[in-house]
């Protein structure tokens, strides 16, 4: 019973090089980004073509590089054995792109005096669609798999040997879960999109929601180093370090957009009062 997947993950070998479909998924969620992106300024989106470059030229890399940082953590008991093995692309996380990437948008939107909610707004479809891009590349390539289902009929069962997944053990679909939940994710952005106001709240509700959303799925997820182990209370409390992220990432989202929401309507009010006051004063003929 389950899904059995034989695609080999690698596509091709050049030389010494192989180039995984993971790669290959990653790279076409890039390009469908930044795709989307220009066409958001094509349509009139407040921003130009050059700072939208200069966003991408910074996020990119420090996306990349958050990715790996995050795969290590993740995999700590590997790593920490092979330590000659930390530095390579090898294994990269989403959400580390994610959180790098933000990261690296923030900083060049603070040097160039650009508001980075409204950037991270126009670009927040884009950075879902991309996702859901990159989580095919994990199905295939095996990654990121949930822990053992024997009587889950949606189960995926990984045949092909080059595969990172537990070979002819079916397990738990979590990268097709995501895929999933991601879309359903997009369809409330974009249904929505005008209500998610003011500038940042859109990309901070998609945030907070995906940090809720790796929160729950690393319940079943599996092959993963346990960031925190603690006992407290007779209460056994393990987290890997996805979940104590999200956590982190969850709480700082939502009292953002609380704050952005607070801080919208006090100006608001300050606005009205003030055009109130002026209405109200009798006009010198």
């Amino acid at each position: 019973m389950g899904i059995h997947i034989t695609i080999n993950p690698v596509l091709f070998t050049l030389g010494g090089l192989e180039v995984r479909w993971y790669g290959v998924m990653m790279a076409i969620g890039v390009a469908v980004l930044i795709t989307w992106a220009f066409q958001q300024v094509k349509r009139g989106a407040d921003i130009t073509y050059d700072h939208l470059m200069g966003a991408a030229m910074v996020g990119i890399p420090s996306g990349i590089v958050f990715s790996r940082l995050l795969h290590v953590i993740d995999l700590w008991s590997y790593y920490s054995q092979n330590p000659g093995k930390i530095i390579g692309g090898e294994g990269l996380t989403i959400y580390g792109a994610i959180l790098g990437a933000a990261l690296g948008v923030w900083i060049y939107s603070r040097i160039n005096k650009l508001n980075f909610g409204y950037i991270a707004d126009v670009i927040t479809p884009g950075i879902i669609m991309g996702q859901m891009l990159g989580r095919v590349g994990c199905t295939i390539n095996g990654c990121c798999y949930g822990t053992v289902s024997y009587n889950n009929p949606v189960a995926i069962i990984y045949d092909n040997p080059t595969s990172f997944g537990p070979l002819g053990i079916p397990s738990q679909p979590t990268t097709v879960y995501e895929i999933v939940f991601l879309g359903l994710l997009l369809g409330v952005i974009l249904a929505f999109r005008s209500k998610f106001k003011p500038s940042g709240v859109q990309f901070f509700f998609y945030l907070g929601m995906y940090s809720l959303w790796r929160i729950g799925i690393g319940v079943l997820r599996a092959g993963l180093t346990s960031f925190i182990d603690w006992h407290v209370f007779g209460i056994h409390i393990a987290l890997e370090q996805a979940q104590f992220i999200g956590i982190i990432a969850a709480v700082i989202c939502f009292s953002l957009i609380i704050y952005r929401v607070r801080k919208a309507s006090s100006a608001q009010e300050i606005v009205e009062t003030a055009k109130a006051e002026i209405e109200s004063k009798p006009q010198n003929v």
